[in-house]
């Protein structure tokens, strides 16, 4: 009777609890506090300023979906959270890219946010923070749309690198350093690498000793400009002495590229760079800071303009992917596959502009004029430059 008793009693605590709501509550949603902002004016982005091991720990993971609300009430909604720019041109992201101060906001190879929003009423060409009518008084909270949607696709794509020189079989593969000889372009006349002056990935010193062995005589500089070259300079580990006789005897031109292969400035500023290069001696290097996405577009169109097929310039292009990661053909395919058709076929569609085209078996020196030549080149200027490449 005493145990039938207590029965009753728990039975009716039970049901007590559920009557008055003491129920266990909901997990509440996750969500940062407000992040206070920076204009990252190289690409157009946005800094949130949270660390990326702070916004992890908070329980975010590369892959998720999140939603981004700024104080001004411009939103970004179900984008996805990465360590890379996995997303196709135009595209906006959550990146936590490694060697980043915090979480950046950005749209992958573009500035139009405003209207991809729906908020096409400011006039193009501006970069996200403008497009999002942001000021340094602005903040912004990062919440999670949907754990995981994106996971697939940062599975497939997460590829990272070492800095580290032991990691790699020679000095050649970790500087990512090689002569482009293909269509008419001849042997050591131009050269492609990571950065000769920028050091943040260890590189510089290994790249300035093969300009000098390779005879080196000018350099097209797309990721920097005068200050950031000067701030190099002063840098502690800086140790690259030839480039530095190259810079201060006025063989280096500085371009500063931004990443939106789309745009117009883009295209003009990759001709005027082209017509200072081909006032002066080759050999040439192009480099940005890797040697991967705005050199891998200039080596693409410089080949494309010199008579190269397809294949050799796929072949090119995807050689900095196996001296990074070691992702080839034979070893990753669908990896191989993925960055080919994401990133070297659809610029090379872009520069082209007629989607009836079959990139991979038309004749492509004209596209490559045709965009100089719409970017400001003349072709007087163009056969200039070929003539130093080619002959």
């Amino acid at each position: 009777m005493k145990k039938a008793n207590n029965l009753i009693i728990l039975t009716l605590v039970i049901l007590m609890t559920m009557l008055t709501g003491c129920q266990p509550k909901e997990p509440e949603t996750l969500k940062t506090p407000d992040l206070s902002l920076a204009h990252e004016t190289e690409f157009g982005g946005i800094y949130l300023k949270m660390t990326i091991d702070d916004f992890n720990a908070l329980g975010f993971k590369y892959g998720d979906s999140v939603n981004i609300s700024f104080s001004n009430g411009f939103t970004m909604e179900d984008i996805p959270y990465y360590n890379g720019y996995y997303v196709d041109a135009g595209s906006p992201l959550l990146i936590a890219y490694p060697g980043y101060d915090y979480i950046k906001a950005a749209i992958n190879y573009g500035e139009d946010l405003w209207e991809r929003a729906g908020l096409d009423n400011l006039m193009a060409g501006e970069t996200l923070w403008l497009k999002a009518a942001l000021d340094e008084n602005s903040t912004g909270t990062i919440s999670l749309n949907e754990a995981g949607k994106y996971l697939d696709i940062q599975e497939a794509r997460d590829i990272s690198y070492s800095d580290d020189r032991s990691q790699f079989d020679s000095d050649v593969i970790f500087a990512n350093f090689r002569n482009f000889a293909m269509g008419n372009i001849k042997e050591g006349r131009i050269y492609r690498s990571a950065s000769p002056c920028d050091n943040q990935h260890k590189r510089a010193p290994y790249v300035d000793a093969l300009m000098k062995e390779n005879g080196i005589s000018a350099i097209l500089n797309l990721s920097d400009n005068t200050d950031k070259i000067s701030r190099y300079i002063d840098m502690d580990d800086f140790s690259s002495v030839y480039f530095l006789s190259l810079y201060e005897t006025g063989n280096v031109i500085p371009i500063a590229l931004n990443m939106n292969y789309l745009s117009e400035e883009f295209a003009a500023k990759i001709a005027n760079g082209l017509i200072q290069l081909s006032e002066k001696e080759a050999p040439y290097l192009v480099h940005c800071t890797e040697g991967k996405d705005r050199t891998g577009f200039v080596c693409m169109l410089i080949e494309m303009l010199a008579g190269a097929k397809y294949q050799d310039i796929a072949d090119d292009y995807m050689l900095t992917y196996d001296n990074y990661y070691k992702i080839t053909q034979q070893k990753d395919p669908a990896r191989y596959k993925t960055i080919l058709e994401k990133n070297l076929d659809a610029m090379m569609k872009f520069v082209i502009g007629d989607a009836s085209v079959d990139y991979k078996t038309a004749e492509l020196s004209g596209y490559g004029r045709s965009y100089l030549i719409k970017a400001g080149m003349t072709d007087q200027q163009i056969d200039l430059f070929l003539k130093r490449i080619c002959e």
